[in-house]
């Protein structure tokens, strides 16, 4: 039985990222722009497209997407574009008032409060259609106003309306303030990730630095477009989401993709690395792949999607989805030669070691290489990115530059200016606490401060659970001494 999940695309990055996703999957499972199914596309493939996409009384496949906007520019160009007739009319939301918020995160925030029920109407119709709802996959920037204030208070919202379910967001971080263009950048950030902190069961940051310096070095763009940018996020989340549409052995549902990945609530935010990239635009040389060197290339974090380096810090897990023609024996000699050399530094404090998945091809997409692969990574040296946003903040904030967008606004800010120093001392700890994980004592710290973080946290803990990895033809080269623990 598939385990549908709900995507959820807010604000002018969230829905553009959105759109390029959808097109990827259209292309992976055989579906035609108005949702019907190629003639070249089988039934035998053993594809879930149910995961994603839904079937009208016409046969025709609809995705599972709400597509939510405070201005009407980007969903319009959607709903004029190619493959503005697969998705359900009904699942659009823009604000009457055409406005959006400004860039500020508090207007987004408020104006998603005024119609927090006509959203939630539309996810519980989608849920109720569902057979076995799994989660939630929200999809946004934190730097702008609707991204991070609607996506925060919507955030907040499926919480409280589904206490239950796994929610998975691929946020985009900012480039630094003196290279960003939204001035309250700063100020949204942090708001934005006291509610990734809180509120969400996993982060994937994508950090827009990151992916700009791989859009130039690895696709060779000089002067990269969203587009192009969107493209490689489309690209993450479409790996990252393979083992739940085309299953295998292992990681066929959210919670048991992510079971080793987060080994405690607080520290859910993952980073990213692909290999090896393809500009379909451009004649490139194509390499020889084999999986020894694309697992090196992942453990290099100038393949990351995240300004993140492995020469601070170390991994609390790796998860590497290898696709392609891999021999399970090949994995099993290229694990051995990565820890022979010693190429990932982990905690010191609990098993850990590279899980690795074996993925299938979509057989509708030609692909120039033999194999590719994807890591997802906890890994503690993400804290120099959230230091990056609590120091750019800090600059701000002691010179109480650019309040009065946030004053003039109300809501959380009509009595002051306490939400910023509550988001800080959340970020803080989250920074504080990824630190502590690169030392023998980490359980100990937990212990200690536990009472004191949970008392901020509106969500308990979904309860922890550990699970043995099974041995399986491809399971059994990918974790030899590692175990699982539930979100």
């Amino acid at each position: 039985m598939p385990r549908e999940i709900i995507t959820l695309q807010v604000g002018q990055c969230g829905n553009k990222v959105g759109c390029e996703f959808w097109e990827q999957l259209c292309a992976e499972h055989g579906i035609s722009r108005n949702g019907l199914l190629e003639d070249f596309a089988t039934a035998s493939c053993g594809d879930r497209k149910d995961v994603f996409f839904y079937q009208a009384d016409d046969d025709h496949y609809i995705p599972r997407a709400l597509l939510l906007d405070l201005e009407p520019r980007v969903i319009e160009g959607i709903k004029a574009s190619e493959y503005g007739r697969l998705y359900n009319p009904e699942n659009i939301y823009i604000s009457p008032a055409g406005t959006g918020a400004g860039n500020v995160w508090v207007s987004g925030y408020n104006q998603a409060e005024k119609v927090v029920d006509k959203i939630i109407n539309m996810i519980d119709r989608e849920a109720d259609d569902c057979d076995s709802l799994e989660g939630f996959v929200l999809c946004h920037s934190i730097a702008g106003g609707t991204g991070s204030g609607m996506g925060s208070y919507i955030l907040e919202a499926l919480n409280d309306h589904y206490p239950k379910k796994v929610i998975t967001t691929y946020s985009v971080f900012p480039q630094s303030s003196s290279d960003g263009n939204v001035v309250v950048g700063p100020y949204n950030s942090m708001l934005a990730m006291k509610r990734l902190t809180l509120n969400a069961d996993c982060v994937v940051a994508l950090d827009n630095t990151a992916l700009n310096r791989i859009a130039q070095e690895r696709l060779l763009v000089e002067s990269p477009s969203f587009r192009d940018i969107n493209s490689l996020v489309s690209t993450v989340m479409a790996a990252s989401t393979n083992t739940l549409r085309y299953p295998g052995y292992m990681n066929n549902d959210l919670v048991g993709m992510l079971a080793s990945l987060i080994p405690t609530p607080r520290c859910h935010f993952l980073c990213t690395g692909y290999t090896p990239f393809t500009n379909l635009s451009r004649q490139a040389s194509i390499r020889k792949t084999s999986v020894l060197d694309v697992m090196r290339r992942l453990l290099d974090s100038n393949n990351w999607m995240v300004s993140a380096t492995t020469r601070r810090g170390c991994y609390m897990s790796i998860l590497n989805l290898i696709q392609g023609d891999v021999d399970p024996i090949e994995v099993h000699k290229s694990l051995q030669r990565i820890r022979e050399r010693k190429l990932a530094r982990f905690i010191p404090w609990g098993p850990a070691s590279i899980q690795v998945g074996l993925t299938r091809k979509s057989p509708y997409v030609e692909t120039k290489h033999r194999v590719s692969g994807l890591m997802m990574a906890n890994h503690t040296g993400i804290r120099y990115l959230f230091k990056r946003i609590v120091s750019e903040f800090d600059r701000m904030y002691k010179r109480k530059v650019h309040l009065k967008h946030f004053e003039v606004e109300g809501g959380l800010f009509a009595d002051g200016f306490e939400e910023f120093d509550s988001s800080r001392e959340v970020v803080q700890n989250l920074i504080s606490e990824y630190q502590a994980a690169e030392s023998d004592e980490y359980l100990d710290y937990g212990s200690t401060i536990e009472s004191r973080l949970t008392s901020t946290d509106p969500r308990e803990p979904p309860a922890a659970a550990a699970a043995a990895t099974t041995s399986s033809s491809s399971s059994s080269a990918a974790s030899s001494s590692s175990a699982y623990s539930s979100l």
